[in-house]
């Protein structure tokens, strides 16, 4: 489907400023979707929303279906009655800037017993709620708290290295484990239940604005969840439930030995004969949470690289169909709609083939402003004077280098030579007419604005003309990631102003909903 003429911010939640070490769904989030309004946006993106497991990236979640309680705003909880001043006093100090996320995880861990506990002797109306909500997402609720119940019943460590009998689900044991752990399981159900409230608060906020939130979907599921442990003849695993294939990508741009991304691949026959269940409630439960969704790697759909499970680089791996329009179709099906609400991330070693089915259900593609003057394939497609309107242009994602580090050099770019670089900028100036380095962030940004593309998204990080220590996510590395934060007050009205004038010129400003 194709969407009104719009722009956008990307910032993920965790990224926004927080007195509590992290980025939450509190007041700061109600502020910033504020100054999208002022700013007149209409697209706020964000990165998948689950509870975060290996090197904390929100791309390998312990549930598709989950939200991440690191998420949940403590001041909302205070102002229910669940937390008390001194609970929030006793705070440890956070550095602002950049999520600690093992001193994060730590300090939540300690206060959530607390939450439970003055929820348990709460008023009638909000338990009688509670039970509504674990009665609609029975379907994946409950597996989930018991996973995560077992796994700090097991240390964290992943569920193959648990006792072979739960590992393998057997139904004795579910139930052993079930009623001693009942408190812990209790916890997790109830943590997701205050995530879908303050969400919903939200997204109720957003919509009174006037505000699309663009979700992300990751085509895998990390092979260390309850997607996985749950649901073992979905996915291609031996015995013992450890993947025979892991996904990943051939070398690229951001890595001369490709991506190894480990997730387990997925039996697409077996799922094609239950009607893709598993894949449409997925879908339907996270447009509960948004408005549209951007797949992320589209074309694994059409093929995905299958590297073998012992593999140490992505190299030596094979291109492995997908279910193509088969998918596609039987979600359009089961949640009778006339389209579907999602952007094609269209980026890698894209074919005719990945390229035919996204125009057979109308996704809008995307286009990568950092990209389009070097050597990467698909530059000629991300030049604006290219464009067709059916499209989301950004000058860069969560995995590029921010604008202004990519345009210094930046880190991260094994696949990129200095003579690469100097005809890359070279190029760029000619093309965008860039004189003044120190604005370069904003000579893209217009570029973007002013192009026919249908949307147009901003890092926020652009916004601020910030260098490659602000950087989200650099591909095909381990640690480190996910951590950066705005820190409070740095967005400033002045930005929101200067957006704002640019957005008007270009005529992205959206009327309001009626």
């Amino acid at each position: 489907m194709s969407f009104p003429r719009s722009s956008g911010v990307l910032l993920h939640p965790t990224s926004l400023p927080g007195r509590y070490g992290i980025g939450d769904l509190g007041p700061s989030a109600l502020e910033f979707i504020d100054l999208l309004a002022a700013a007149g946006q209409r697209v706020w993106q964000v990165l998948p929303l689950g509870p975060t497991g290996y090197g904390d990236s929100p791309y390998q979640s312990f549930s598709s279906f989950a939200g991440n309680p690191l998420l949940i705003s403590l001041e909302d909880l205070q102002s229910q009655g669940l937390l008390d001043e001194a609970d929030l006093r006793a705070a440890p100090p956070f550095s602002p800037g950049r999520v600690n996320y093992e001193q994060v995880i730590a300090h939540r861990r300690a206060l959530w017993p607390r939450v439970l506990e003055r929820f348990e002797a709460s008023g009638f109306a909000v338990r009688q709620r509670f039970d509504e909500f674990c009665r609609e997402q029975a379907s994946w609720l409950n597996d989930f708290a018991l996973f995560m119940a077992l796994k700090h019943a097991h240390d964290e460590v992943a569920w193959t290295r648990w006792e072979a009998d739960i590992a393998a689900r057997q139904p004795e044991s579910v139930v052993w484990w079930s009623t001693h752990l009942t408190r812990e399981i209790r916890l997790h159900t109830l943590l997701q239940f205050l995530f879908f409230d303050q969400w919903s608060r939200l997204r109720v906020h957003c919509r009174s604005k006037s505000i699309d939130i663009l979700g992300d979907l990751p085509i895998f599921a990390a092979h260390d969840s309850a997607d996985v442990w749950s649901n073992r003849e979905l996915f291609r695993l031996d015995a013992s439930g450890h993947p025979t294939v892991v996904a990943g990508v051939p070398p690229d741009y951001f890595s001369a030995t490709g991506q190894l991304w480990g997730n387990p691949h997925y039996d697409w026959k077996r799922l094609e004969h239950t009607g893709y269940a598993w894949w449409i409630d997925r879908v339907r439960t996270l447009l509960t949470f948004v408005d549209r969704v951007r797949i992320d790697h589209f074309r694994g759909f059409v093929a995905s690289w299958e590297v073998p499970a012992d593999a140490t680089t992505a190299i030596t791996g094979a291109w492995k169909r997908g279910p193509g329009a088969a998918l596609f179709e039987a979600m359009l099906k089961a949640l009778t709609v006339p389209s579907l609400p999602f952007v094609a991330e269209n980026l890698g070693v894209i074919t005719p083939e990945v390229e035919a089915l996204r125009r057979q259900f109308g996704f809008p593609g995307m286009a990568i402003l950092q990209f389009a003057f070097g050597t990467d394939p698909q530059a000629p497609d991300f030049r604006p004077h290219n464009y067709s309107p059916n499209l989301v242009v950004y000058t860069g994602t969560h995995d590029n280098d921010t604008t202004v580090g990519w345009w210094r050099g930046g880190t991260g770019h094994s696949t990129r030579s200095d003579e690469d670089l100097a005809r890359e900028r070279e190029y760029a100036s000619r093309y965008l007419r860039i004189e003044n380095d120190r604005e370069v962030h904003w000579d893209l940004i217009r570029a973007a604005l002013a192009s026919v593309a249908d949307t147009a998204i901003i890092p926020v990080q652009d916004l601020l003309g910030l260098g490659n220590e602000a950087r989200m996510n650099q591909p095909g590395t381990a640690s480190g990631n996910w951590r950066w934060q705005l820190r409070p007050g740095q967005l400033t009205r002045d930005i929101a102003e200067l957006l704002g004038v640019l957005t008007e010129t270009y005529e992205r400003t959206l009327r309001k909903r009626p």
